[in-house]
């Protein structure tokens, strides 16, 4: 149960560092018209725009322009702020300016304490850690009940650097912001002058900076889930894919396991192709060997005009002096059987014989005389 309080923990954490990561990184981007309310003598505060770049009034002539509005630009303005919020009536000009502005609430420098400091260089890269862990001894609050920030830090002799911590307590200008934020600002950031001058702010505040946040936050929740579930639907689906196709591959091994041993059982004399070839070429007489048996067996008055040969049967068209004799000859030899005229036995007046028609079978496994 505590590992899983540390991971929830620790979720938490992560979820919130993103989320206020992200609403800076988007604050950054948004523009807002500045106005400035800096603290009197008297307690009061003067009201003035604040232009956030050079060409910020002519766009605000323009945008007055199509607006119908011709007079002149906002002047400034005092009124008395508390914590309970504005006792003066704003005008409606003034109204309509803050409403989704960006207010720097500069307040007297007598209200803060300032604590100079003095640190070696290599601690510029973790002054947040450190004045927060020294806010308690620099000033009567504690990190969280006070609101704080520093100066920019200046080089000293002797690897050194110098800045001034300016801290107020929260208590004093969380109100202030407040009550800013009630007239329609978007953002209200609180600010004094440093000894040198330099504006120093110690709080800010957005009003609607803490919904945001909150929809970063779902954001994330539903992002986390989605990829998780997505992550185990891929998960499954490989799973079953995997199996597919371990089925198809042990189906492709067995067919080639199957083949294999057909091909083995035909070489051993089985019913295969190769061996239905095998026993045909010994089974069929070869046609080169049959000529040459025929060319030694034929008398010199003989010679053959046509040859045909087809599976064993062997058809020879030619002339000789005794056609007779031909059967003979044949019958008697070895590579020869059944010997015959397959058509008549003729003479014409310009052969030097007669032209015979004799078939014969043939028989396999010739062997060649000398």
């Amino acid at each position: 149960m505590s590992s899983f309080a540390t991971l929830r923990a620790v979720y938490a954490a992560w979820i919130d560092a993103v989320a206020c990561t992200a609403d800076a990184a988007l604050a950054r981007y948004e523009t807002h018209r500045r106005v400035r309310m800096v603290e009197e003598e008297d307690g009061s505060f003067a009201l003035r725009l604040a232009d956030p770049d050079p060409g910020w009034r002519g766009r605000e002539r323009q945008d007055r322009r199509k607006d119908g509005d011709t007079s002149a630009p906002l002047p400034d303005h005092r009124l008395r702020l508390t914590g309970e919020g504005v006792e003066d009536t704003l005008p409606p000009a003034w109204s309509a300016a803050l409403r989704g502005s960006r207010v720097e609430l500069v307040l007297r420098p007598s209200r803060f304490l300032f604590c100079p400091l003095e640190l070696p260089k290599r601690a510029g890269e973790f002054l947040d850690g450190i004045v927060r862990a020294q806010i308690d001894r620099l000033t009567p609050w504690s990190p969280t009940d006070a609101a704080y920030h520093w100066t920019r830090p200046r080089e000293q002799a002797g690897e050194r650097i110098t800045l001034t911590v300016v801290a107020t307590a929260r208590a004093v200008v969380a109100p202030l912001a407040q009550a800013v934020a009630g007239l329609g600002a978007a953002a209200v950031a609180v600010s004094t002058d440093g000894p040198e001058g330099d504006a120093v702010t110690v709080y800010e505040t957005r009003a609607h900076g803490a919904d945001r946040r909150d929809r970063v936050r779902s954001g994330l929740h539903v992002a986390f889930v989605a990829c998780g579930l997505a992550a185990l639907v891929t998960m499954t689906a490989a799973g079953f894919v995997a199996d597919h196709y371990d089925a198809q591959t042990q189906q492709l091994q067995q067919r080639i396991a199957e083949r294999r041993a057909a091909i083995r059982a035909g070489q051993g004399g089985g019913s295969s192709a190769q061996g239905l070839l095998e026993r045909r070429k010994h089974a069929t007489p070869a046609s080169v060997m049959a000529l040459e048996a025929l060319s030694a067996l034929l008398p010199d008055h003989t010679y053959a005009t046509e040859l045909r040969i087809e599976d064993d049967r062997l058809q020879i068209v030619g002339i000789t002096r005794d056609a007779p004799s031909l059967i003979q000859i044949l019958e008697q030899s070895p590579h020869f059987g059944r010997a015959t005229f397959f058509a008549p036995t003729t003479r014409a007046e310009n052969d030097p014989g007669e032209r015979f028609h004799v078939e014969a079978r043939m028989r396999p496994h010739f062997k060649l005389e000398p």
